[in-house]
């Protein structure tokens, strides 16, 4: 067993990055590994009188599709009784080919669950996150600071962060690199990158509409790009608003900002159709473009790259965030094999061990993604018939039905179904 406290070090684990998976990280090592020093890095000032009791959802929150599985890994961390007066359960996905006959549909009830999935805001799952972290002793903020510089050390690394016209160095165990993928820290580290564009762009915005979506998520897929659609509201009550995800190529995009909301509105109507009635309302929108974007080498003796900053999806099947959630997990068990072992926490064969566990649940999401916007991102009559009848077939044979909803329930075989905050 390692020591708790090791003298060489002012921290065992430097987290760069204090966002939704930053923040998760520390939680999750602060329940299952109580004894280790955690600092967590953040860019932005903490707000200390901000309270999910006092949260009031705004018409624009952006939000984040949390998987059955993610679920899972909240409650395990004590935070699912303050999100679930506000998390809206998708019962049911229906998965669609814009004027086709191809669809299939998705039910919890099915599978035994309560729900597939949860549309939770992120800044009320930030500040769930915050209050909890506010009560672990072992987990300390150095907000607003960036990390600057990174140097090796023997079993371990000097960092070097910046906050404002000062300077500080804090000699940590191991670096987690948690800030995303536009940050900059990972290509200062020299992290090779391999990134994929697809041409495309996700339009963000919160919509209404005139029926209430009965707790349904839509995938639908559409000559102008793929667009899902996730009830947002009330956890008790069917709403009759939902949170607008549209993939579209550069000049389709610039097209759609050129309308007025009116206009746009009924662009919307036209490529989604009447499923949900009349869509009544578009919020403020927001868009950035989407390239596939891996590591393949995400850890260094003393560094590892989760998250964002390791891997960015397509959004088309939901999974970008999910994923991240299950590497963290992951890497909570290398961490605790590392103390167990006795062996450094930042040991390379102890990193590529967890590097390896998770790339193939990378690797497999990526390819279940990425093969969503290959089929369905091509119009010649053979294609589609044959992916109306593929969609034909999910909903037919009860097997091929239940892979696809585990995959999108965060279920696939790679999910680790080890909590994350029990105590080993």
């Amino acid at each position: 067993m390692s020591e708790p406290h090791h003298p060489a070090f002012d921290t065992d684990i430097l987290i760069a990055g204090g966002g939704l998976a930053g923040a998760t990280l520390a939680l999750a090592l602060s329940h299952r590994l109580p004894q280790l020093r955690v600092t967590v890095a953040e860019a932005f000032p903490l707000a200390p009188d901000a309270r999910p009791e006092d949260y009031q959802p705004s018409y624009d929150a952006r939000s984040t599709a949390l998987a059955w599985g993610s679920r899972l890994i909240y409650g395990d961390l004590g935070l699912w009784p303050a999100l679930s007066p506000h998390a809206t359960p998708i019962r049911r996905i229906h998965v669609s080919d814009r004027g086709r006959f191809g669809a299939t549909r998705l039910s919890a009830e099915e599978h035994g669950q309560d729900a597939l999935g949860y549309v939770v805001d992120n800044r009320l799952l930030g500040l769930v996150l915050m209050r909890a972290l506010a009560g672990q002793s072992a987990v300390s903020w150095q907000a607003p600071a960036k990390v600057v510089g990174v140097e090796p050390l023997a079993e371990g690394v000097n960092v070097r962060l910046s906050r404002g016209e000062d300077t500080l160095s804090l000699r940590a165990r191991c670096l987690v690199v948690a800030d995303g993928g536009r940050s900059g820290l990972r290509e200062q580290l020299g992290f090779n990158v391999d990134t994929s564009d697809y041409g495309q762009n996700a339009l963000i915005a919160n919509v209404t509409f005139s029926n209430p979506h009965d707790f349904v998520a839509y995938e639908r897929f559409t000559d102008a790009g793929p667009m899902a659609l996730l009830p947002r509201g009330k956890p008790g009550r069917a709403g009759r608003e939902a949170a607008l995800v549209w993939t579209l190529e550069d000049a389709a995009l610039e097209g759609i900002l050129a309308l007025d909301g009116r206009d746009r509105l009924a662009r919307l109507q036209t490529r989604f159709g009447w499923r949900l009635g009349r869509f009544v309302k578009m919020g403020e929108c927001t868009h950035y473009p989407l390239p596939l974007t891996t590591v393949q080498e995400a850890v260094r003796p003393g560094m590892v790259l989760v998250g964002n900053a390791a891997h960015t999806l397509h959004p088309v099947a939901g999974q970008g965030f999910n994923l991240a959630l299950r590497g963290l997990v992951a890497l909570v068990d290398a961490f605790q094999s590392a103390v167990d072992a006795g062996r450094p926490l930042g040991d390379l064969g102890i990193l590529q061990a967890y590097q390896s566990r998770h790339r193939q649940d990378q690797q497999d999401t990526v390819r279940f993604s990425d093969s969503l916007i290959q089929i369905f991102g091509h119009h010649s009559a053979a294609l589609s018939a044959a992916r109306d009848a593929g969609l034909v077939g999910l909903d037919l044979v009860p097997g091929a039905r239940r892979w696809f909803a585990r995959r999108a329930m965060g279920m696939g075989p790679h999910a680790t179904s080890r909590s994350a905050g029990k105590s080993s």
